[in-house]
């Protein structure tokens, strides 16, 4: 399955928990009710109107206090990530880390997240847990990631590389904002059984009184009740989580293009004496269908993992349990130390120029199918682009890009014009809302650092500074993204590409200030966007091409991949640029496998002449992104190899 099937294969998954959840519900309103039959049976006055009461108020009561609890919890996780990660006792990576092995884990994620086309998530560690364990957290890319001490201490950087690689692969297949809702669902399930230990609590601090046996029937009741919930609750997570393991497994290993990475940090959890289980066992269950390996402790049908030995298996079919046993002995006089391994196996900086970047008027094949296979689900071609991109980014606009205090008018800068007269107008507008020294800053930075940045570069650059950025204060963000909007419109002559890059860093910044208002998948199809399509053609068609004719072909192109059965003339915007004010909203809110078929199209359109060149396609990526269908950097054949846009040949 391709990014658009998983997002289609997880909404079905979410009606799906839904079913379970309602099925759940009922085993619990039936216990209860059955409870409740026998009490009115046993201590009631024999009227059927009063057992009829009874049955009623305690379905009404049961149902509401599973209902708030589960929207209490939903509401507890708003934060999203990193309400999870702080939960578990997490503390943040520093931008300005001086532990190695939290500047290593930084440059791996760096390196993916840019690989996968997504912003960079927010970095967390659990210090205190020793075992090797990592997990993402949140509704959107953007949100968290964190891993314990004893992964950055135990794990090589191929091993680090594999299990974040697993981590992007949930990201991306879009199992977080399922992950997520689970926690918050399942707490409701599993309220009946928490008002218990309440129960035996104060009932410990009444037991002189006279309804002190009243009392631990009522806790007992609560228990035995609540056990159905703790059933349905592990077995819910269970079904949900094993079969996305085994998935997120395999493509973390497409993404690396290696095994050994990914198959040894699997060895190591089951070799070293603290494996995977975390030591807060009960904040631990709660997010352990969210985990890399297994942090509780269950097996059979409560295992939300795989088996260990098979998920090695997969990856090493020769593996036996007996090497296992081996490892685990050795490891037993030696613990393993990730960064003595990076040595051993030469995976430290060398100090090697990485490939060249491709010439920014550089054309290349384009296949808007291929391009399609790649959104979303990156191969271990884009890793070693990330690599690059990563590698020629200049150490000084790094960084810039992690302070707080430069992240803003360096990300402004982004969108300065060369041309002189225009920078003034977007200056002022800068002025008039950041004050005249941002507005100053702004100008230097461009001049200074961004002017002569690859274009490749552009998009890998806001993406490194957003985790800084959305550490600013609200008013902060808000007067941010005012003042990028007024650069962008401070000439009616706006480029494509700076109107996009404005658009994805407002949805960025948005979705990270309320991560959960923006966890929907979308329901519209493509006859219901039929306007809204034909307009972003017609923009794109427009603006790539010099003549109207050129354009009314390329138009055509895109629109024939997306509705070819439907005719709607190509006419020219009037207004540029702001026609698509009103469009990304609906294309946004499109079913995933209708978002397909609009990324083939706008594919089409921009590279109608079958080439594409450095520009169309960061343009590409920047509407991919806006449209939450993240692509990789295309790769571009460097000194005569092969290859084509979206991937290797």
């Amino acid at each position: 399955m391709n990014f658009f099937e998983h997002q289609a294969a997880a909404r079905r998954h979410s009606s799906r928990l839904l079913l379970l959840f309602v099925l759940a519900v009922l085993g619990i309103v039936l216990a209860v009710d059955l409870v409740a039959l026998v009490a009115v049976g046993a201590f009631g006055d024999g009227d059927p109107a009063t057992a009829v009461g009874a049955l009623v108020f305690f379905t009404l009561a049961t149902l509401a206090v599973i209902g708030l609890g589960s929207l209490y919890r939903i509401a507890s996780l708003r934060g999203g990530g990193d309400a999870v990660a702080l939960q578990l006792g997490a503390t943040a990576v520093p931008e300005h880390a001086t532990d190695f092995n939290l500047r290593r884990l930084r440059n791996v994620v760096e390196e993916i997240a840019i690989a996968s086309g997504v912003p960079m998530p927010r970095l967390y560690v659990l210090e205190h847990e020793a075992a090797i364990n990592a997990f993402a957290a949140g509704y959107s890319p953007a949100d968290a990631v964190a891993v314990t001490r004893g992964a950055l201490d135990r794990l090589n950087r191929d091993e680090l590389q594999g299990v974040i690689a697993h981590e992007f692969s949930h990201i991306l297949n879009g199992d977080m904002r399922l992950n997520i809702r689970l926690i918050g669902v399942l707490f409701g399930i599993l309220m009946i059984s928490l008002i218990g230990r309440k129960i035996l609590e104060h009932g410990r601090l009444a037991d002189d009184s006279k309804g002190a046996l009243a009392v631990f029937a009522a806790a007992l009741v609560a228990m035995l009740v609540g056990g159905i919930g703790l059933f349905f609750g592990r077995l819910i997570k269970a079904g949900v989580s094993r079969s996305r393991e085994r998935l997120a497994d395999a493509s973390a290993v497409q993404f690396t293009r290696q095994t050994t990475g990914l198959a040894g940090a699997l060895k190591k959890i089951g070799g070293v004496s603290e494996g995977s289980r975390l030591s807060h066992r009960a904040d631990a269950e709660e997010v352990s269908h969210m985990l890399f390996g297994d942090g509780v402790g269950f097996s059979s049908w409560f295992a939300t993992h795989p088996p260990l030995i098979e998920r090695i298996q997969a990856l090493e079919p020769g593996f036996r349990s007996e090497q296992m046993a081996l490892l685990a002995q050795a490891w037993h006089a030696q613990p393993p130390s990730g960064l003595d391994e990076d040595a051993l196996l030469g995976l430290v900086d060398t100090g090697t120029l990485p490939p060249p970047l491709p010439a920014p008027d550089q054309r290349q094949a384009v296949v808007p199918a291929q391009v399609v296979r790649q959104v979303a689900h990156p191969e271990a071609d884009d890793y070693r682009r990330a690599d690059a991109i990563v590698a020629r980014m200049p150490d000084a606009i790094r960084a810039l890009a992690a302070q707080r205090d430069t992240v803003i008018p360096l990300v402004l800068a982004l969108l300065l014009d060369d041309r002189t007269d225009v920078a003034q107008r977007q200056s002022a507008e800068v002025s008039a809302r950041l004050g005249m020294n941002a507005a100053m800053d702004v100008r230097r930075l461009h001049q200074e650092h961004v002017a002569a940045l690859h274009p490749m570069l552009r998009l890998p650059l806001a993406s490194l500074a957003f985790p800084v950025l959305r550490l600013r204060p609200r008013p902060d963000l808000d007067m941010f993204l005012d003042a990028a909007n007024a650069m962008v419109f401070a000439d009616a002559k706006v480029s494509l590409f700076e109107y996009c890059l404005a658009r994805l860093l407002t949805v960025y910044v948005r979705e990270s200030l309320d991560p959960s208002r923006h966890a929907v998948f979308g329901r519209t199809r493509l006859d219901g966007v039929r306007v809204e399509i034909a307009t972003l053609l017609a923009v794109v068609a427009q603006y790539g091409h010099a003549d109207p004719e050129s354009a009314r072909r390329a138009y055509l192109a895109g629109l024939q991949r997306v509705l070819p059965r439907v005719a709607i003339p190509y006419v020219p915007r009037d207004n540029g640029v702001l026609a698509l004010d009103d469009v990304w909203a609906p294309l946004d809110a499109l079913e995933p496998l209708a978002k397909q078929a609009l990324v083939e199209a706008v594919t089409a359109a921009i590279g109608h002449d079958g080439r594409m060149d450095v520009a169309e396609a960061e343009l590409l990526r920047t509407i991919c992104g806006v449209l939450h269908c993240p692509l990789p950097p295309v790769l571009f054949a460097v000194q005569g190899t092969n290859a084509v846009a979206g991937g290797a040949a």
